[in-house]
């Protein structure tokens, strides 16, 4: 891969239409969370499924609120409608290819969309039959993003529900259908209680077939289920793993959130000390900064669900269940992470539940930790290299990522 030098143009502080515009990498998001209320609606109505609200505006509304209620239990109790509607062939092709438009129009470039077809077998679909109408309606999506203009590639992530015992079932058919768009395998579902050791065949079987794995954990549950995912599931990547900033601790007394973290660089100011002058890394976050571990943070979902620690109560011992969580975009430890020279990627989760999209998210980024155009281009780039693809295909996608920027038009012009 040719190296290619980005000359630095003028951005604008707020305008959603340069955030969408820029080439994103998504890595994870759910596709049963990232339906059009339109659509769900339209597809309820075919089948007969009773919804909270039946007008667009209010259903959006209703999943909104549903998920913002600090519980991941009650967030994924959002999933029933959505999943309701996802049970027929010709439902998952329209939801996949929709998937890809939207995403288009978000600018993601490239995108590994997770689902669980294990939730999805009714109208006599089984697994294969699922996940080859799910990439029938990707490679639709594809073509008619293609057609006005937007080039964009999207492979699922296959999901095993952690609270079942289908797993070895899911993975023998993720691996079965990898000339379908399938680049990966995944352990979704409630997090506690539910450890990774217990699907140990399904991971086995990824490994012996050398399919990538990447696990939901340090999400709902702590540092020990990191760990099972790493070392029970040879996991890649790891779905969340906000809670690795809990294997952080002060190298001096500390203070208040102001007086520590206010000394962290912000953007390219190297006045303050390293964050690894402030804080030390315990063994397992050791581990996976040092190996790159990619971590799938989705910074808005974490907040509604309360899965991220705040930055203010990192590196202070709590009674279990007590650590404080972030409430707000500013207290995720999103930057932290970064600044501690994690391999971290921002991700939306779910679109529909948490309102958000890639774009939102840099917007975000941008306005609470000042990121800008240099910030999103190395975010991204760790993106692209994180990818399931083959090395040749990651290539080519960081070099699209990079003529992206490039290209990008200057603001005002």
């Amino acid at each position: 891969m040719s190296a290619q030098v980005v000359t630095p143009w003028p951005e604008p502080a707020h305008d959603e239409g340069w955030f969408a515009s820029l080439p994103k990498v998504c890595l994870h998001d759910h596709l049963d969370g990232a339906l059009r209320p339109t659509t769900v609606i339209e597809l309820a109505a075919e089948i007969g499924h009773e919804l909270p609200s039946h007008e667009p505006a209010g259903l959006e509304q209703w999943f909104a609120e549903a998920a913002d209620s600090g519980s991941l239990a009650r967030y994924l109790e959002t999933f029933e409608h959505t999943v309701a509607v996802m049970q027929s062939v010709s439902a998952l092709e329209r939801v996949a290819r929709e998937y890809v438009l939207d995403s288009a129009t978000d600018g993601v470039i490239h995108g590994e969309v997770r689902w669980a077809p294990e939730q999805h077998l009714g109208s006599d679909l089984n697994l294969d039959t699922a996940i080859q109408a799910v990439d029938r309606g990707l490679r639709a999506g594809e073509a008619e993003a293609a057609d006005r203009g937007r080039r964009i590639s999207i492979r699922q992530i296959i999901c095993a529900m952690r609270q079942n015992d289908r797993s070895l079932q899911v993975a023998e058919a993720a691996v079965r259908n990898r000339d379908r768009g399938v680049v990966g395998f995944d352990l979704a579902g409630p997090e506690a209680g539910f450890p990774a050791s217990e699907h140990r065949a399904a991971l086995e079987h990824c490994a012996q077939n050398f399919l990538p794995v990447t696990v939901h954990a340090g999400e709902a549950d702590g540092l020990a289920s990191m760990q099972q995912a790493l070392f029970d599931g040879r996991a890649l990547r790891i779905g969340h793993g906000v809670r690795i900033a809990e294997d952080l601790s002060p190298r001096e007394p500390r203070g208040t959130l102001g007086e520590n973290v206010s000394r962290l660089p912000r953007r390219r100011d190297l006045s303050p000390p390293p964050a690894t002058a402030v804080y030390a890394l315990g063994p397992l976050a050791s581990w996976v900064r040092d190996r790159r571990i990619p971590l799938e943070l989705c910074p808005c979902s974490n907040l509604q669900t309360d899965a991220a620690p705040s930055l203010d109560a990192i590196g202070r011992d709590y009674p279990a269940g007590e650590r404080p969580r972030a409430k707000k975009y500013s207290d995720h430890p999103f930057e932290l992470l970064r600044e501690l020279g994690f391999a971290v990627t921002v991700n939306p989760d779910n679109r529909l539940m948490s309102r958000t999209s890639m774009t939102h998210e840099f917007m975000e980024l941008a306005g609470v930790f000042g990121y800008d155009r240099e910030d999103f281009l190395a975010l991204t780039v760790t993106a692209a290299e994180a990818t399931f693809l083959s090395a040749g295909d990651r290539d080519d996608l960081i070099e699209r990522v990079m003529a992206g920027y490039s290209d990008a038009p200057v603001v005002g012009s």
